[in-house]
């Protein structure tokens, strides 16, 4: 139980702290803001030059991230929306023709970590995926589950304790989630034959690593990880089928560092991310670089420290890059897509990609209808796993194996 008034006791005491702290990260934020903006004008080339000129000062190996040659054409970082409307409705029909005869299909999941209510450890991973035609007629979507066990007997041969055992159940979320988006990918190949509208997928969470999670392992689950990632991108490659991976609070920082190794620094606190940059208050009379719903950034290629070389193409340009995109009301963090370079070489197809995102947007009322229905399906709740307990236990009872459930958890599983 939570001791609410001791809570607003503490926070007042700390007060200060917080102020302290929000009054650095503004400064932060509007100075990284105004860099960003700083840039316009000048050449990708030039930019890059500067950059790799900086590396060795800022004692760092990778400058994190580059626009792309649409920054150029642009002569800006931020692409206005530039549609209003009068109220939702009129949003929600333009939604609605930005949609229909497109197919897209989200996928997400959710686990049971082993814990110590059964004497050996057991988890599971369960996915589900939804994929909408947006025929006239609104029939044909389809919604399916895919559920996995992981045995004590696969938990075991980790051999590194329960962070690796952590590991080793979200690989296997992935690998199942990834899985059912390849296989969408493979269903829609050909659509340009066919006469269709672009398809376009999408996944729960980056399409890049942390580097943290590279660093410093010896593991084998980050390696299958990349393997499953890198998979997907090069097959959305081939059959020319978009996949976009949406993160509604990305903390990724690869713009900041470009602005760092920029500016001849190496990294400071307060931290400040990406996503915040765009909302930042820039003073005087600027307005935040995201002004409306529905702005974006250019293309950006991700050059991030540690990116492996299975996320590199045969000219070693990485795979993958983003674009922010504010799908909430000005002031409010944007999204972050992580799309394929192919799509974000081609301007018009990455505009279309882009348009999907905020017509599923307007559509799930600030985030992606498709991804909402997946995470709704996918979901594991307490009560789920009491009775994923239950099913443990009674299956150990008939097959007379040896092991139990502990009986604090049958006791809750019988009172519940």
């Amino acid at each position: 139980m939570l001791y609410r008034q001791r809570l607003i006791a503490e926070l007042g005491k700390r007060r200060g702290e917080f102020v302290e702290f929000g009054r650095e990260w503004a400064a932060e934020a509007a100075d990284y803001a105004g860099r960003l903006a700083a840039l316009e004008g000048r050449a990708v080339a030039e930019i890059r030059r500067e950059a790799e000129a900086n590396l060795a000062e800022v004692r760092a190996r990778a400058f994190g991230s580059l626009p792309a040659e649409e920054f150029e054409r642009a002569g800006r970082f931020v692409l206005p929306f530039g549609r209003r409307w009068r109220t939702h409705e009129e949003a929600r029909a333009w939604a609605v023709d930005a949609l229909v005869d497109r197919a897209t299909f989200a996928v997400d999941g959710s686990q049971i970590l082993p814990g110590r209510e059964v004497s050996m450890p057991v988890a599971a991973v369960q996915v589900a995926w939804f994929e909408n035609p947006h025929a006239r007629d609104g029939a044909g979507y389809r919604k399916e589950w895919d559920f996995r066990l992981v045995t004590p007997k696969e938990l075991s041969e980790t051999d590194a304790g329960p962070a690796t055992a952590t590991d080793l159940v979200s690989l296997h979320r992935f690998d199942l989630e990834l899985k059912a988006v390849r296989a969408f990918l493979e269903r829609r190949a050909g659509w340009r034959a066919r006469n269709e509208r672009m398809p376009v997928a999408f996944f729960d969470g980056t399409l890049l690593l942390s580097t943290a999670r590279l660093r410093g392992e010896s593991l084998s689950f980050p390696s299958g990880y990349v393997k499953a990632l890198s998979e997907t991108v090069r097959l959305s490659r081939e059959t020319e089928v978009p996949v976009v991976g949406y993160i509604d609070q990305s903390y990724a920082r690869d713009l900041v560092r470009l602005l760092d190794v920029l500016a001849r620094r190496e990294r400071r606190t307060p931290v400040v991310f990406d996503a915040q940059i765009f909302s930042a208050e820039t003073g005087g009379s600027a307005p935040p670089l995201f002004a409306n719903w529905g702005d974006r950034t250019v293309f950006c290629r991700c050059f991030r420290e540690g990116l492996p070389d299975d996320f590199r193409d045969e000219t070693n340009d990485p795979l993958v890059g983003f674009v922010y995109l504010q799908t909430t009301a000005p002031g409010g963090v944007p999204a972050r897509l992580d799309i394929p370079a192919w799509v974000g070489q081609d301007s018009a197809l990455l505009e279309d990609v882009v348009a999907v995102v905020r017509a599923e947007c307007v559509v799930g009322n600030g985030y992606p209808y498709a991804l909402e229905t997946a995470d709704e399906a996918a979901v594991i709740t307490a009560r789920d796993r009491e009775q994923f307990l239950r099913a443990v236990q009674d299956f150990a009872e008939t097959n007379q194996l040896a092991f139990r459930v502990s009986r604090k958890a049958v006791s809750k599983i019988h009172r519940r």
